[in-house]
């Protein structure tokens, strides 16, 4: 599906989202997909994307296409659910891409690479960019159609316990750490750990690994990571806008009828705005929470940020002479940063630092 349909289909969206299913609708088969999730039930926001997805593509065919939704190692391991995808074991999963960047790295700039694109202008990239095609045509090698599902906005460094004052602090540091990232922080000297979302807190509480990062306030809370590691850094410079997907399996979606494709792609643009929504909103209070418990926020110190920008930097040259994957996409998704971060630099960054500094 091409990736403007979504405007070309806005009508048959709209009416269904109001709840009158015209005959076209009506007449339709019924449809019964499952969905496995990369995350635990617990999370109702980064979870609850999918069951934002599910519910509105009922409701828009009239109860006829259903999708039941499952936690994160209910039908498959949470971290295998591309696997479930594309040998069809399941119709759909809900994930973050980078999680599978072992297969190969351009996984990873599907979601979020170090220093990459922010939320909007990850959005921007795919919608309006050439993000969304390039992706679809590297997933098509694992039997997979994409769909934006959600996005966190720029997250958190993560919880550690003992402070990180320089680079050299990072050297032997046993940190659980999402996706592409790990390789970075593995160069400056850490030991990156690959743990499903709901078995962060058991290895941070005994002490199996030094510090953890997972999304940001509101997540970290419900977590409980505030117990186990007082020390909160930020900013989380390799997730500046991770992307999580809608991965469907390709012979699913291409059975489905041109109407069926519409609702899919109408109802995961909803659950991908609605993400971010709910992040946005709830995070500022998380946070105040957190800080009146005891939690001391730190910022990364700088040689930090230029040690790790440095290391991401020199990874993706490496990458790029000897993954033809990663460097037709990379090159694309490089130039758009370029060109985004030299008018965010203006207006937005103008914007949000002169506000942020008053009192509000």
């Amino acid at each position: 599906m091409e990736r403007r349909s979504f405007v070309r289909h806005a009508g048959l969206a709209g009416v269904l989202a109001a709840g009158a299913a015209p005959a076209v609708v009506q007449a339709q088969a019924q449809v019964r997909w499952r969905l496995a999730s990369s995350f635990p039930k617990s999370l109702d926001t980064i979870f609850g994307a999918a069951d934002v997805f599910a519910k509105k593509v009922s409701e828009m065919t009239g109860g006829k296409f259903q999708i039941s939704v499952h936690a994160g190692s209910e039908l498959v391991p949470a971290l295998q659910v591309v696997d479930a995808v594309q040998n069809g074991t399941v119709e759909i999963a809900h994930t973050a891409p980078y999680y599978f960047f072992g297969k190969d790295e351009t996984f990873a700039i599907g979601c979020a690479i170090p220093f990459g694109l922010n939320s909007r202008q990850m959005s921007a990239w795919m919608f309006e960019g050439n993000g969304l095609k390039l992706m679809r045509e590297f997933y098509r090698n694992y039997n997979i159609v994409n769909f934006p599902g959600g996005n966190t906005g720029a997250q958190m460094g993560g919880w550690y316990r003992k402070q990180i004052k320089s680079v050299a602090d990072m050297k032997g540091l046993k940190i659980r750490i999402g996706g592409f990232a790990g390789r970075v922080v593995e160069r400056m000297g850490a030991v990156p750990q690959q743990i499903a979302g709901g078995e962060i807190y058991s290895a941070l509480e005994k002490g199996t690994i030094d510090a953890a990062e997972w999304v940001g306030p509101y997540d970290d809370l419900k977590l409980g990571f505030n117990k186990v590691a007082p020390n909160y850094y930020y900013p989380g410079w390799w997730e500046g806008g991770p992307q999580l997907d809608f991965f469907i399996n390709s012979k699913a979606f291409d059975a489905l009828s041109a109407e069926y494709k519409a609702v899919v792609e109408a109802a995961s643009a909803l659950a991908h705005v609605e993400m971010q929504a709910k992040y946005d909103a709830k995070n500022p209070a998380a946070l105040k929470q957190l800080v009146g418990s005891g939690t001391k926020l730190f910022r990364f110190p700088k040689d930090v940020l230029n040690a790790a920008f440095k290391e991401s930097m020199a990874i993706y040259s490496e990458l790029s002479a000897k993954n033809p994957n990663w460097k037709k996409v990379y090159e694309d998704y490089a130039t758009f940063r370029r060109d985004q971060n030299l008018w965010f630099r203006f207006a937005e960054a103008g914007f949000d630092e002169f506000v942020q500094q008053q009192k509000l």
